[in-house]
């Protein structure tokens, strides 16, 4: 039993790491670690607590095994502008801002900016609606793998 108990236990804790994505929040750690890697960034621009377009795409994109398995190939940045302030921290928040007024102008959620090492953008993508089909958003991380 002992032996049973161990081996649910492990397996759970591989599983659940194997499942994790990591998103970065500081930016410039982001660019560092993709100058280190010879990798792309996706910058992910989202309201985490107001925008349901955004909540749509991470439970029809990014909590897939598919965008999973993708995402070994970039370095990824999650920029949350939410409207709750007990999510970040106004430093946080601050740094967002930043982030959304050099690559998101517009203020466009969902949005994704595909990013070189060096932080300049190559491609970009936007919005996201209620027929909830991502196979877009598949595409255009497929090509800037």
């Amino acid at each position: 039993m002992k032996i049973f108990i161990s081996l649910f236990i492990t397996t759970f804790m591989l599983t659940s790491s194997t499942n994790n994505v990591e998103w970065y929040t500081d930016f410039s750690e982001a660019k560092s670690i993709a100058k280190h890697e010879k990798k792309n960034i996706m910058m992910y621009f989202t309201g985490s607590d107001w925008c349901g377009p955004c909540k749509m795409l991470k439970a029809d994109l990014f909590d897939t095994d598919e965008f999973r398995e993708l995402s070994k190939d970039y370095v990824l940045v999650k920029v949350d502008i939410p409207r709750r302030v007990d999510i970040i921290s106004p430093e946080q928040l601050k740094k967002n801002k930043e982030l959304l007024s050099d690559y998101n102008s517009q203020k466009v959620f969902p949005k994704i900016v595909f990013l070189n090492s060096r932080g300049k953008k190559i491609d970009e993508i936007e919005g996201y609606n209620s027929l909830r089909d991502p196979r877009n958003y598949f595409k255009m991380i497929k090509k800037h793998q």
